[in-house]
């Protein structure tokens, strides 16, 4: 099995089929018109004001560029150590920029850094020629994640956000999911976004110079549990954010779309974390305790291993006692072979006052093939050995 793979789609569902929940006691006030807040880990919506409405969504477009690059750096297409080289198209891209000149060859860990610290669309659109082979490839690719991640409300048209066409467009739960994507498959993100400022060196036929990035994040001296993560603003899409933050175990993603200045934006996210914080519980199961295997009857083998999926999460915000979950593992006394390794063996279910909250598929961790008539007759003239 490709654990990756299936971890990415565990999460990707969790994303699609959860619905908010909130506590009777909840008192939230935002001032921005489209905002969500998730816990990271379960992708569990904790609060929501139009999450689907679709909006510009400026440089907070560069979240999904990033992702696209973190898994080109994954599958070996790029590496951090890449000279990429400013084309005449990037260097001419306007609004927030590190000021790339044509030819000037940074590698992909310093452009990286100009994308998540200073927001550079220079930077942006030569990360994506060196990605794609041009900008309109990766923009494509762009799409095509999107789809792939259920984004049903999202379309991009750059990388960057600089654009001001109707066409490029997202919504507050379709930021949450990419960003989700990108922080828990990419948790180096983290690396880069933390940073508030630091030091690059052009080195262009005029020679040499220093630009000081700064980031645009101010929630990073502003609020102390802030890792991140996007910040965006143009005149379409106004003060926009995809902010994470992370406190005593708790991961939280609150996007802020359409805010009227930055200080309202800021605002909102500290309220929605303070709130998220306040009231998120979870409860973890890791699993890792070795199951006993089970006895298959007419194998070649005796018996089969058994293995946990993975680990179990559940949030909750309504001020449950978790010490009162109850574990109950299903299995069978035995498996009729054939006995495909990773198909469903039984399962681990959890009930929180006596209502089912989640379960853990446990999967036959090896194959074992039906006997037949000479894997008998070995097993006879074994036994009559011994």
């Amino acid at each position: 099995m490709n654990s990756k793979k299936s971890l990415t789609a565990l999460l990707l569902a969790t994303v699609v089929w959860i619905t908010t929940v909130l506590p009777a006691s909840a008192n939230v006030s935002v001032t921005s018109p489209s905002v969500i807040l998730i816990e990271s880990s379960t992708g569990q919506v904790i609060y929501e004001v139009n999450s689907t409405e679709r909006r510009s969504l400026a440089s907070v477009t560069k979240v999904m560029t990033l992702l696209l690059t973190f898994e080109a750096l994954d599958t070996g297409k790029v590496k951090l150590t890449d000279d990429v080289l400013t084309s005449e198209h990037a260097s001419s891209m306007g609004g927030s920029q590190v000021f790339l000149a044509q030819g000037e060859v940074q590698s992909l860990e310093t452009m990286i850094k100009c994308i998540v610290i200073a927001s550079g669309n220079d930077a942006s659109v030569a990360v994506a020629e060196h990605v794609a082979g041009s900008e309109q490839a990766f923009v494509e690719m762009m799409n095509q994640k999107a789809l792939e991640l259920g984004m049903v409300d999202t379309h991009f048209v750059d990388c960057c956000g600089l654009t001001d066409s109707e066409d490029h467009y997202s919504c507050a739960r379709d930021i949450a999911i990419m960003s989700r994507e990108l922080t828990v498959n990419h948790p180096e993100i983290f690396n880069y976004t933390k940073i508030w400022m630091e030091d690059i060196t052009h080195v262009t036929p005029q020679g040499s110079s220093t630009f000081t990035l700064t980031s645009t994040n101010k929630l990073l001296k502003q609020y102390q549990y802030t890792t991140g993560l996007k910040t965006g603003f143009t005149s379409r899409a106004k003060y926009c954010i995809s902010a994470t933050a992370s406190k005593e175990g708790i991961d939280l993603i609150a996007v802020v779309m359409g805010a009227p200045d930055s200080k309202i934006r800021n605002a909102d996210v500290q309220t929605l974390m303070t709130y998220g914080f306040g009231v998120c519980n979870i409860y973890i199961d890791e699993n890792k305790d070795t199951l006993e295997p089970l006895k298959v009857e007419g194998g070649v083998e005796e018996t089969v291993p058994l293995i946990y999926e993975g680990e179990f999460r559940y949030l909750d915000i309504q001020g449950s006692n978790l010490e009162t979950v109850e574990r109950v593992t299903e299995l069978p006394e035995s498996a009729k072979a054939p006995a495909a390794e990773g198909s469903e063996a039984g399962r681990v279910r959890y009930y929180l006052n006596g209502a089912e909250i989640g379960s853990v598929p446990i999967l036959y961790g090896a194959t074992v093939e039906k006997a037949g008539f000479l894997d008998y007759v070995k097993k006879v003239c074994g036994f009559f050995l011994l």
